[in-house]
């Protein structure tokens, strides 16, 4: 009987007990204080690892809500600090606070962890107005992925203040189909509402940025071809990758960070890439950029917003004379220090949040 009930204790109550432990944990690390006169929002899932795209995606997600709500409080909870969080502001918070997560492409069972995450602040949070940032969902259609989704399907439609967003058709369409109970919304990536424009550096030199992880397309023989094509056609060439390896970053070294491989692509003549924050660092720094495929849809998809960007060349197969036609004829073009304003398509988030949620 005893090996019964204990084969019935489910992940998530481990997981509540875990909470119950770091309850008086989260006093400690948790030790600001927020007025209680002013309203707040909470960003949970803050990225605080090595994942420059992440970090980017949680410093636009802080600056638009910044301005966007500017009568309340924002503040970043690490996704390395999940637990404690939920914790402590499960105890402090208002009826008329937000709370939001994270936007990315970690929604469904690849990333199961952070899937996990996400449900437990929707659960944690039943009366307060929730943001799910734009994200691009993925659910395989293996028996984990089915089950994966049927519970979040349950979790999300318990909810009824939840706005999940979309940052591509495919995943907007997704939410229609299969979370009809939430509000959805159409929207780019977060990122792109950032203008990292500095139209008085010189550019020069190419940069590689190249995925070497299970989401990378290219063979090892076209990478290399790709690398010789490069250094024929530009006398230096650096290689920067957004994501740089480490754990864990404190709020200054990931801001750094961030801001360091901006002014990299700022100062190229072009950036090679099949990432996707690869492509919008180009987009948001007005640098030239050859994109090529990763192994799923969200390079492509969100190429979609930036299509009319005449400095953005996505390369949809891969050949030497497709590559040779993208370079030539950025060389063969002039500078010009013109950006898409992608502002206006996040306008409609606050309405919604405030008067229909």
């Amino acid at each position: 009987m005893l090996k019964k009930l204990k084969s019935l204790i489910s992940h998530k109550s481990k997981v509540k007990l875990l909470l119950f432990r770091l309850k008086l944990r989260s006093n400690s690390y948790f030790n600001f204080k927020i007025p209680s006169t002013k309203k707040r929002i909470f960003i949970f899932l803050a990225a605080d690892y090595g994942n420059l795209g992440d970090v980017a995606i949680t410093y636009a997600q802080h600056k638009f809500l910044s301005s966007t709500f500017s009568d309340y409080i924002i503040t970043e909870i690490p996704i390395s600090k999940t637990l404690m969080g939920l914790e402590y502001v499960k105890r402090i918070i208002n009826k008329d606070d937000i709370v939001t997560t994270v936007g990315g492409g970690n929604m469904g069972d690849l990333y199961e962890q952070i899937e996990n995450y996400r449900q437990l602040v929707v659960e944690y949070f039943p009366n307060n107005k929730i943001i799910s940032f734009p994200q691009t969902i993925d659910f395989s259609e293996t028996l984990k992925g089915i089950n994966a989704l049927n519970r979040a399907k349950s979790i999300y439609a318990n909810h009824k203040h939840l706005l999940l967003l979309a940052r591509e058709q495919k995943t907007f369409d997704f939410y229609q189909k299969h979370f009809s109970n939430n509000k959805s919304l159409l929207v780019p990536d977060i990122v792109m509402s950032l203008d990292r424009v500095n139209p008085k550096l010189k550019r020069r030199d190419a940069v590689i940025c190249l995925r070497e992880d299970k989401e990378k397309k290219l063979t090892n023989e076209q990478h290399q071809e790709l690398l010789s094509i490069v250094g024929d056609h530009y006398k230096n060439y650096t290689f920067r990758d957004t994501h740089i390896g480490t754990d864990f970053m404190g709020l200054k070294t990931r801001v750094s960070e961030l801001f360091d491989i901006w002014d990299t692509f700022k100062k190229a003549e072009l950036v090679v890439t099949d990432r996707l924050h690869g492509m919008i660092f180009c987009f948001v720094t007005n640098t030239p950029v050859l994109v090529l495929l990763n192994n799923n849809h969200k390079v492509q998809s969100s190429f979609e917003w930036i299509r009319d960007a005449t400095n953005i060349h996505l390369v949809l197969e891969y050949s030497t004379k497709n590559v040779l036609d993208v370079i030539n004829q950025i060389k063969s073009e002039a500078f010009e220090n013109k950006k898409q304003n992608l502002r206006y398509r996040f306008d409609e988030i606050k309405e919604i949040v405030l008067n229909q949620l």
